[in-house]
């Protein structure tokens, strides 16, 4: 195989999560990238929808925002705001929710609104958009963002969009429909929830990783499965699929094609 980045394999690891034919509620970036990676490559049947309406979205290019016409004008249909929330997030008719993060923590609840003090914040980040109701009501979610210790933390300073809560059946408790966060992709590794705790576990580590890079880059004291798989690496298949859209991407927006 080929030489490829850290960024490449979150990439294509987040991708092969995607099942043909389900109906994905896809948030813009890094999984808006990897959702279409999974369309071009093992998912061609894969439903793409995006918070501004377009369902069955078949972009050539990555979205700038879900507002990119792009979307529109690919898509089998275009339906209101609310319909997608009520009728298709809220009717439990979302197999996935791909979302981002600034923030995660053990649980996979997820931090986009501040850092540090809420009323006095170091830093104000986008906001949640239609995050929350994602993370609520989307049979599975699939969270993707990269690993350090600025964004994997012991304690968010904000709760955004919630994952499993306090842990255990806390989400059960909460009346939240969806079964919550079944995996989060890193440029590092893939974490599950552990059954009864729901705590994220370290379930595969990327080729060339260790377990001392993974403790280092996580703000809580994060555990390992009793059988850490070895991630596939990337085909070439999967490879240039991603690099072609990037490329794309990158010319159709005068810029470079990735989410740095």
């Amino acid at each position: 195989m080929g030489s490829y980045s850290t960024n490449e394999m979150m990439t294509v690891a987040a991708s092969r999560r995607l099942g043909n034919g389900s109906v994905c509620f896809v948030g813009i970036g890094l999984p808006s990238k990897a959702a279409n990676l999974a369309r071009l490559t093992h998912a061609p049947d894969v439903v793409l929808i995006y918070e501004s309406g377009p369902i069955g979205a078949k972009p050539s290019v990555l979205p700038l925002s879900i507002g990119d016409g792009e979307l529109a004008e690919t898509a089998d249909t275009v339906v209101p705001t609310g319909e997608i929330f009520r009728y298709w997030l809220q009717g439990g008719r979302i197999d996935v929710g791909f979302l981002g993060a600034a923030q995660v923590d053990r649980f996979g609840n997820i931090n986009t609104t501040v850092i540090g003090d809420y009323h006095q914040p170091k830093v104000r980040l986008p906001g949640a958009g239609g995050a929350p109701e994602i993370a609520g009501s989307a049979r599975q979610v699939l969270i993707i963002l990269k690993q350090s210790h600025r964004t994997f933390v012991d304690k968010l300073a904000f709760i955004t969009s919630v994952g499993h809560a306090e842990g255990g059946d806390a989400r059960k408790r909460l009346g939240l429909p969806g079964a919550g966060p079944v995996g989060i992709i890193t440029d590092l590794c893939i974490m599950e929830p552990e059954a009864g705790s729901n705590e994220f576990v370290v379930t595969s580590l990327h080729p060339g990783i260790t377990r001392e890079q993974v403790i280092e880059a996580t703000g809580w004291a994060i555990r390992f499965a009793d059988n850490v798989q070895t991630t596939a690496e990337p085909t070439e298949a999967e490879l240039a699929a991603l690099r072609d859209l990037e490329a794309r991407t990158a010319a159709a927006h005068g810029q470079k094609g990735s989410d740095e």
